[in-house]
């Protein structure tokens, strides 16, 4: 069965940076596009990256272009996401999940998600 289990959240201060790891199984990783999601307390579940199935094309919510990368290691059937300067708005469990269609900034476009790691940003 397919199974994505995230990993790498925690607590960090403003500024710092945090690597999360998606561990993928179940399914041919390389064949599908990936995504993560976030979701704060009382909002709802939001786009933050995307990437192809080759890893040759990318896409970032306006809210952390430039802060955030995301990458995979197909041969690992890893996802990974770097977040560098970290801000309190940032605060969210984070989700990986996988696409199932060429669209990919709704949660309608994703098909199968892990169970989130938290990521906490103190001031």
């Amino acid at each position: 069965q397919v199974q994505l289990v995230e990993s790498g959240g925690g607590l960090v201060q403003t500024g710092g940076s945090l690597r999360l790891s998606c561990a993928a199984s179940g399914f041919t990783f390389s064949n599908y596009n990936m995504g993560w999601f976030r979701q704060a307390p009382g909002k709802e579940r939001e786009f933050v990256a995307f990437i192809s199935r080759s890893g040759g094309s990318t896409d970032y919510a306006d809210s952390v272009k430039g802060r955030f990368t995301i990458s995979r290691d197909n041969a690992k059937n890893t996802l990974f996401l770097q977040m560098n300067s970290l801000k309190p708005e940032d605060t969210a469990v984070y989700y990986c999940a996988r696409g199932w269609n060429v669209r990919w900034k709704t949660k309608y476009d994703y098909d199968y998600w892990g169970q989130g790691t938290q990521v906490t940003v103190s001031s």
